[in-house]
């Protein structure tokens, strides 16, 4: 009998890697000083639900520390294993929701180390939750209305909230079923963005996306980081978790429940929630210039979203899997035109807001010449490396952006 099969019959979370990585990684940790640590962890092996979360919290405060990036790696696959233990003792305690939600949170905050005993945790939490009799509390507004709505918005409308002089300069050109030489040429090498149509029919996605129920029952009890305000730039904004279910209803709500606009943004959703990731698949073009996968990310959120004009230093392939989006590109020669931030964590963004731009504090903007385009559902956009984008959610939307590296120079 296999480990995870003993781990089913007596009904505990199966940890395989924890039980053999166990002795080196709190070897690794006391090396960084975690010697509290350490000792709360044996407690919390040993069954103290006190201790277990005592030991989460050193972690965490590790984590927030310093910079993201400062962050000694072993402190994140210490929260990991802090996340395992409370999750085994909420699991037995029959608390899986509760179990989820720890280790969704070793996953978002954790390492890489522990990363499948989450997975495998879930996997089986999620089981238990959904055959729980409290399994689909009612929720109306979802009974109501199983798929995302698709109203179609008349040009008139759509005007009214796109920035000034939306529409009226060059569009972004459209090619159908473009082959990978000609987007090689046309585009990859000469840095010119362009729509693709009909290349992601196949994917599973186009038609189980916009369906709430679909959705909720994937991924319902899982929780997710969202971004709450207009956008990041904002005085107001702040970010919060919640689970998938909450969001959804906060999507749903269209504004009436809630007053400000919830987002989920930029999020490695498809290597936390894998039953998603199979929807989806990595578009051949992701392959140009031989170089790899950086980051798979989530937009998803209500019409009236906004991710103010910025750049990536990737190449990207924005795909839009359920409703549409405005977006305004400006070339990345044109930067010190575009009023970028000063301070070193914004200077990839523009300090200009274009929903609300002031032509005298910021007068080289009037007369830039920019590509922008509305991209439908069933679209993907490709946005070459330091090209600065605008994005507007015209409609409830749920796209993704598949960024790449060039093997020769990693842009």
């Amino acid at each position: 009998m296999t480990a995870v099969a003993v781990a089913e019959e007596n009904d505990v979370l199966d940890t395989p890697l924890l039980d053999a990585e166990r002795a080196n990684l709190l070897h690794r940790i006391t090396e960084e000083g975690g010697y509290a640590y350490a000792r709360m962890e044996a407690q919390a092996a040993g069954g103290d639900p006190k201790a277990a979360e005592a030991a989460r919290e050193m972690a965490w405060e590790q984590l927030h520390s310093g910079p993201w990036h400062s962050v000694v790696p072993v402190w994140r696959d210490a929260y990991s294993l802090a996340c395992l233990h409370v999750a085994r003792l909420h699991y037995a305690a029959g608390e899986f929701r509760q179990a989820i939600r720890a280790l969704d949170m070793g996953i978002i905050m954790g390492g890489l180390t522990l990363r499948d005993d989450l997975n495998l945790a879930i996997r089986k939490a999620t089981r238990k939750a959904s055959s729980s009799p409290e399994a689909s509390p009612a929720n109306d507004q979802l009974e109501q209305s199983h798929r995302i709505a698709s109203r179609d918005l008349s040009i008139e409308e759509v005007m009214q909230i796109l920035p000034i002089k939306s529409l009226s300069c060059k569009m972004v050109s459209k090619r159908s079923a473009l082959s990978l030489e000609s987007f090689l040429r046309d585009h990859f090498l000469t840095g010119s963005p362009v729509i693709i149509k009909d290349s992601m029919d196949h994917w599973p996605a186009k038609s189980k996306w916009s369906d709430l129920s679909y959705l909720r029952s994937i991924a319902g009890f899982r929780t997710v980081p969202v971004e709450v305000g207009k956008n990041y730039l904002c005085s107001d904004w702040k970010q919060e978790l919640i689970t998938f279910s909450e969001f959804l209803e906060r999507i749903q709500s269209n504004g009436y429940a809630f007053a400000e606009t919830t987002y989920l943004a930029q999020h490695q959703l498809f290597d936390q929630i894998q039953e998603l990731k199979q929807d989806i698949l990595i578009p051949d073009y992701c392959f140009a210039g031989g170089g790899e996968i950086r980051s798979l990310n989530a937009w998803f959120g209500p019409a009236g979203t906004v991710t103010p004009l910025h750049h990536d230093p990737h190449h990207n392939i924005l795909a839009q899997v359920v409703g549409k989006k405005y977006i305004r590109l400006y070339p990345a020669t044109l930067s010190e035109e575009l009023y970028p931030h000063t301070e070193k964590m914004l200077c990839n963004s523009s300090q200009v807001d274009l929903d609300n731009m002031d032509e005298r504090q910021f007068p080289k903007m009037a007369e830039l010449e920019f590509q922008d385009c509305i991209l439908e559902e069933g679209e993907m956009l490709y946005i070459p490396p330091r090209w600065w984008h605008y994005v507007r959610s015209l409609t409830t939307s749920f796209s993704v952006s598949f960024w790449w590296s060039n093997t020769d120079n990693g842009s």
